[in-house]
């Protein structure tokens, strides 16, 4: 990697008048991302606002690099950075650190919006450990069962396209592929699938989370015997990996063996024809174009609904082992070109509104939809078959920026319907509240996905653990719980009044869905905690309202305290931790 020392001012030279007004228009640092997004770019040394690391371990450099995650919430100008060649590497990153009192963030792409790896701000004693450009092998291990042992810096493309040509894959998986394995299991990446109507589970894969395929996992972690960090390896068997299943970042794994089955082809087709009170109709006036009968049908479904339009873009995918006589055969991911840009029209509405014209949010939003709509005709996408991989991983880094808040509802497959019907009616009276006194908070969709829950049985290994921390682990004293129904709701970062929308919506959420009837638990990588002026950081709900999510329902030695606990055992002196992690994990 060349070294680059681009200012933010030159970032946004060569674009359109109404480009330029989105990049300056929004709200701080955000705006700087609200088009494109790029990897975060090294910078020169010689100015250097941060000391430089002391004495690192042979064979190590550190080198300035600016930080941006996904919505560019988080930012930091220059970071010290590394990139270490072996697992051995972390061990001796992990024990200088120690001794120097300096912490390890380990960093893949970038693609997250919540502090778990970075607090925004000019960090001290903070060496990122970059994994994408060394720790990236993979081994097919073919068989039955089969399995992956995979370095934690793949990315989820690369994995994919490795088990794909050996015959294997998953049931789901998160939509952008620009995300590592170690990622994307520190948050229980997931995609969307439940059993359709009659359907049985292949073996090797699961309608859970990516974590609750791991079979083994290697992580440096603290030696007392030694005194030293050193490796070691869990089996999916013993209670200790538990926590580490979903790490938050507070541990560092740099191995893991995912269990996988036979690779499937899919076919996805897309419906934009459905009124959305149809689709997100109660239960009692539901038919068969309801949310739910999708699922029931297809049991791989999604769908994006923009605010203040009729119909949203439902994509149901399904198993096809030859391809259908319509379907348009695809040979590589990413088939929605048309979303992975910011067209001009919309560029140029959007840069009104961020320059204070909110009341054409309407125009905007409808103006993306159709850019769907005649999207999927001239690509011809409308109706696309091939390999699992090519049609779960849609997002590029080049899609516009959004900030997003996210939540699982945990309930019974039968109350699918239920959830997505108050969801969208509260939603819908919300923003038009807020439309009625000019203000337009939400300008990005609504995405509405469904998942099973976590079954330790899918990883084929007795006496499989649950992951402790997952979203989507299931509760004892609610065994009819089957599904997870994820909610996202997205805005361009700065966008007046989002953080106070968020707030109420988010207050809804927790207090609707629950008793006997569901539970809400955030997801990881996405904004919750809600103060009415930021993301995580509601004292109550950091505090309380969190951890007591992992602790109800679920056993005194697999929950939130436990974990808690674990982690420090595993990294007594917090060198893979920040103070966002400090504070959330006592």
């Amino acid at each position: 990697m060349s070294e680059d020392t681009r200012t933010p001012e030159t970032e946004g030279e060569g674009l359109s008048p109404g480009r330029r007004a989105v990049l300056g228009g929004l709200a701080g640092a955000a705006a700087l991302t609200a088009l494109q997004w790029t990897p975060a770019f090294r910078v020169g040394t010689a100015d250097a606002a941060v000391p430089a690391p002391p004495s690192l371990p042979s064979g190590i450099t550190a080198y300035l690099q600016a930080y941006r995650n996904w919505s560019g919430g988080i930012r930091v100008d220059d970071v010290w950075t590394c990139a270490p060649n072996t697992p051995a590497d972390v061990v001796a990153l992990a024990n200088w650190a120690k001794a120097q009192g300096w912490t390890l963030r380990a960093k893949g792409f970038s693609h997250n919006w919540s502090p778990l790896m970075i607090q925004p701000g000019t960090p001290t004693n903070i060496l990122l450990v970059d994994t994408t450009q060394h720790l990236t092998a993979v081994t097919v291990n073919a068989g039955s069962p089969a399995s992956v042992t995979a370095q934690t810096g793949v990315s989820m493309e690369s994995l994919l396209g490795t088990l794909e040509a050996s015959g294997y894959g998953v049931t789901a998986t998160p939509a952008p592929g620009d995300i590592t394995l170690g990622g994307a299991l520190a948050i229980d990446g997931h995609g969307t699938a439940v059993p359709k109507t009659g359907e049985t589970l292949t073996a090797g894969h699961t309608f859970g989370s990516l974590s609750n395929l791991v079979v083994s996992l290697t992580a440096v972690v603290w030696d007392s015997g030694s005194s030293q960090y050193a490796l070691r390896t869990f089996q999916r068997n013993d209670p200790a990996i538990a926590p580490l299943l979903v790490g938050l970042g507070r541990t560092f794994v740099t191995e893991v063996t995912l269990r996988v089955g036979a690779n499937k082809r899919l076919r996805c087709q897309s419906y934009i024809h459905i009124s959305a009170d149809a689709m997100f109709a109660s239960p009692a006036t539901a038919g068969s174009d309801s949310f739910a009968s999708w699922v029931d049908q297809a049991g791989r479904v999604e769908a994006i609904w923009f605010p203040y339009t009729s119909v949203p873009w439902l994509k149901v995918w399904s198993v096809a082992p030859s391809k259908p006589f319509f379907a348009k055969q695809v040979n590589a991911p990413y088939n929605y070109p048309f979303s992975d840009f910011l067209s001009q029209d919309a560029a140029d509405i959007l840069g009104q509104i961020t320059a204070g014209s909110y009341g054409l949010t309407p125009t905007f939003c409808n103006t993306q939809m159709g850019v769907v709509g005649s999207g999927l005709i001239v690509t011809g996408s409308w109706d696309i078959w091939g390999w699992s991989k090519n049609l779960m991983l849609y997002i590029k880094p080049t899609t516009y920026r959004v900030t997003a808040n996210g939540y699982a509802i945990l309930t019974k497959r039968a109350n699918i319907q239920k959830v997505v019907n108050e969801f969208y009616t509260y939603y819908k009276n919300a923003l038009d509240t807020y439309a009625a006194q000019g203000r337009y908070p939400m300008n990005g969709p609504l995405e509405i996905r469904v998942t099973g829950l976590d079954n330790p049985a899918d990883a084929q290994v007795a006496g499989a653990v649950t992951p402790t921390l997952s979203a989507i682990r299931g509760r004892s004293d609610h065994p009819e719980w089957d599904v997870a129904v994820w909610l996202d709701i997205l805005t361009v970062p700065g966008t007046p009044y989002n953080e106070q929308f968020y707030r109420e919506t988010e207050q809804f959420v927790l207090g609707n869905y629950s008793g006997t009837y569901a539970m809400v638990r955030p997801e990881w990588s996405k904004g919750w905690g809600y103060s009415g002026t930021a993301a995580w950081s509601d004292p109550t709900i950091l505090g309380t309202t969190v951890p007591n999510m992992y602790r109800t329902g679920v056993p005194a030695g697999s929950n939130w305290d436990s974990a808690v606990s674990a982690f420090n055992q595993y990294d007594p002196y917090k060198v893979f931790s920040n103070g966002f992690l400090n504070g959330l994990l006592v």
